[in-house]
């Protein structure tokens, strides 16, 4: 599993023109790429992981804040582009796969305090956030 985290001030992502999700404060982005070893296990491990992050401002953490994330699902990020100009996409889980594992994410983000906004699992989106720092990290489960 991989997340792309980003701290924001704000974020919005839309499908067909329509808000799905928002951070109207502080919070965090993250982009999630599920690969086909991952497990439900990961899932709880990378949200927990990110609810006590401490990137927010003051070395503090998103649940210490009291922000939220926004939780995209982006099967990108395991693009292999080591051959030629085509992405490859097979380190990516197929939905049927990702789709439970990117719940279960979202499910242990919530358990662990943190309130979730959503995109919408496999729906072409538009994301607009201010990334606040900026920050941006990557991790791997």
């Amino acid at each position: 599993m991989r997340a792309v985290v980003q701290r924001v001030s704000r974020a919005e992502v839309r499908v067909d023109g329509e808000a799905v999700g928002r951070l109207d404060g502080p919070g965090l982005v993250v982009l999630l790429g599920v690969t086909h070893e991952d497990t439900a296990e990961d899932a709880r491990q990378l949200a927990a992981k990110i609810a006590r992050l401490r990137i927010m401002a003051g070395e503090r953490s998103v649940d210490e804040i009291g922000g939220g994330v926004l939780a995209i699902s982006q099967f990108t990020l395991y693009a292999d582009t080591r051959k030629g100009r085509r992405p490859s996409w097979g380190a990516a889980a197929p939905g049927p796969v990702a789709e439970p594992l990117y719940d279960a994410f979202c499910a242990a983000v919530e358990s662990a305090g943190v309130p979730v906004e959503r995109g919408v699992f496999g729906a072409d989106m538009a994301v607009e956030l201010v990334n606040d720092g900026p920050v941006t990290i990557v991790l791997d489960s």
